[in-house]
């Protein structure tokens, strides 16, 4: 018998982005490691369900095309070495929105890491990521929280292990 099964602790992450075809302008890297939240690791596969003369106690199912959620990264907003704003993200969506030509598309890693951050428990890629959010901070006087701005992404595949 094998020892005692460990459980993936998920508060010990990093998320890279790459860009998936080198264009001018654009970073080969975007946001490595600096996201406080990771959601939308999810894949639904639609089932089918089809009606088969004689089989009267029940239906056929079948497996019909995988729906992706987008990927969800949240991170306190940074600021550059000048004092301004890193606009990266937003640079990337105004691009898509103004129609701007490619569209550079980045493949994505998140990597969970152990506590003690000696080993990789758990890697999800994701391929050729668009931008169809990015939100700003919540302002308000009275808190003093961080600014975290979010990015959504859509993607063409979602999978666990390495690229």
């Amino acid at each position: 018998m094998t020892g005692a099964a460990e459980l993936v602790q998920t508060f010990r992450f990093q998320v890279d982005l790459t860009i998936s075809e080198p264009m001018p302008g654009w970073p080969s890297s975007l946001g490595t490691g600096g996201f406080s939240e990771c959601s939308g690791l999810t894949l639904e596969a639609d089932v089918r369900e089809y009606l088969e003369g004689g089989f009267n106690y029940g239906v056929v199912r079948r497996v019909g095309r995988v729906k992706l959620a987008p990927l969800v990264l949240k991170r306190g907003m940074f600021l550059k070495d000048d004092g301004t704003t890193d606009s990266t993200m937003w640079d990337w969506l105004s691009a898509t929105v103004y129609g701007l030509l490619p569209i550079p598309r980045y493949n994505g890693r998140v990597t969970v890491r152990d506590p003690s951050d000696q080993r990789v428990t758990a890697t999800w890629c994701f391929d050729r990521g668009l931008p169809v959010k990015v939100a700003g901070p919540a302002l308000n006087a009275i808190t003093g929280n961080i600014a975290i701005e979010e990015l959504n992404i859509a993607h063409e595949g979602l999978r666990l292990g390495d690229a």
